[in-house]
């Protein structure tokens, strides 16, 4: 379900000696170590942590990392403003939410670079999981503003290796999510009685995690759609 892992992104402007720690990860003394032995590494001290959602894989670890860390301002996606710029010693990144994995998600721009750190509104692989409190409309919606976005080159999400072919990463997870809606909405016209068979009938049969999230999606679909299903 997380590829390789969750990435946790340290970035800070060349020189600087103080980090932004972007998604610290599950809670994790593993994880959580390999995070604070970068920043030795690039003799950098972490000033602020940011989530780009809330899900335990990325924010599990928030506390537990801050605490030791040091003293650093910790902003959660949910208090993330739209449009707001966070400035740690030259590092620009601007918020922009984008939801539809679930309802708190936000990307970030790093201020002239051409880059956009998206967290699992598109992963480096592969399509995101549109979680119980995600929306299909909200994230169409934020596809489409991805899209208008000029300069972004180069993608960083939060699983599978970054994207250097932004535009058409984005434009093929938007045509993907189109694709699906209309398998969704043919499989109710055929008759599936239940939200389990029309998972079954777009995804093939599944079982553990990857059926969960098969689910999941489909739910997300058919309240697009405005039908009631049960299951």
């Amino acid at each position: 379900m997380t590829l390789e892992g969750t990435a946790t992104w340290v970035l800070a402007e060349p020189g600087a000696r103080t980090a932004v720690v972007l998604d610290p990860g599950p809670d994790d003394a593993g994880h959580r170590a390999a995070v604070l032995a970068e920043l030795e590494r690039r003799r950098l001290r972490c000033g602020l942590v940011v989530t780009t959602h809330h899900h335990d894989d990325h924010a599990g670890g928030l506390d537990a990392f801050a605490a030791a860390a040091g003293p650093a301002r910790v902003l959660r996606a949910a208090d993330a403003a739209d449009g707001e710029v966070l400035d740690v010693e030259g590092l620009e990144l601007r918020v922009l939410r984008t939801p539809g994995h679930t309802a708190d998600s936000v990307s970030l721009l790093v201020a002239g670079e051409g880059s956009l750190l998206t967290g699992d509104t598109v992963l480096g692989r592969g399509s995101t999981v549109l979680a119980a409190d995600g929306d299909l409309g909200a994230h169409l919606a934020s596809l489409r503003r991805l899209l208008r976005l000029e300069g972004v080159s180069v993608l960083l999400p939060g699983h599978g290796p970054e994207r250097t072919d932004a535009r058409a990463a984005v434009t093929a997870q938007l045509s993907h999510r189109l694709q699906r809606l209309e398998q969704v909405r043919a499989a109710v016209e055929a008759g599936a009685a239940d939200a389990g068979a029309v998972a079954v009938a777009v995804h093939g049969p599944l079982s553990g995690p990857l059926a969960d999230a098969a689910l999941l999606s489909v739910r997300a679909h058919l309240r697009h759609l405005g039908v009631d299903l049960p299951g």
